[in-house]
């Protein structure tokens, strides 16, 4: 079971005049399974690049630890573990070369055992070598699942987890966030309800629109 967590501090964030969210605050620790609920355009993904240090709050702090020792944001990627919707692929590789060229680019270790494995987990395993652009919007999907598990990060960050997936890829998607819940973080951020009632403790963003 890991020892990290991620506390928010008073967070206000504006894009212009607009609001977005204020005065938010949370802290995850230890593990579990955390959600992050609203409608379209209320600021989930706002909220979820600013916990994975893609983006900077207007006023005030995230703070990231691991064994109660505060971690810099270009060593944050080493903990993080990422799928959304604007997470790119490259078309022109296979999707092993993807998971090779991304894992050069963060500097962790390419496991080849482990990620032979997730590929048998996500039903991938005899399209490992085919071209991105040959896949489907939810074998793209399945893919991002991939690369966010193959370095075993002790912080899952999942914006919209469901997005393109058929019912066989949400019960495997669902199956994995409980599993990596019970000795991880994961935080879920989507307006699906069966997503959501994955969480036992829920941010609703429409409550920090003042």
């Amino acid at each position: 079971m890991s020892n990290y967590s991620v506390r928010a501090d008073a967070l206000l964030k504006t894009f212009g005049r607009r609001l977005i969210f204020n005065n938010l605050s949370f802290e995850f620790k230890k593990n579990g399974i955390f959600g992050i609920a609203g409608a379209n355009g209320s600021g989930k993904s706002t909220l979820i690049k600013i916990i994975a240090g893609l983006i900077s709050p207007t006023r005030g702090s995230i703070i990231h630890t691991n064994e109660g020792k505060v971690i810099d944001s270009e060593h944050l990627h080493n903990y993080i573990g990422f799928v959304s919707p604007y997470l790119i692929l490259y078309d022109e590789f296979t999707a092993w070369e993807n998971l090779s060229y991304f894992a050069k680019i963060r500097g962790v270790k390419f496991d080849e055992e482990r990620i032979k494995f997730l590929f048998y987990r996500f039903s991938l395993q005899t399209r490992k070598d085919d071209y991105v652009k040959a896949y489907s919007s939810g074998m793209k999907q399945r893919l991002k699942f991939i690369f966010a598990l193959m370095h075993k990060p002790v912080l899952l960050i999942f914006d919209e987890p469901t997005s393109n997936l058929d019912d066989e890829g949400k019960a495997v998607v669902y199956e994995m966030i409980k599993e990596e819940g019970g000795k991880n973080i994961v935080i879920v951020a989507s307006n699906e309800k069966t997503d959501i009632s994955l969480c036992p403790e829920i941010i609703v963003l429409e409550n920090y629109k003042e």
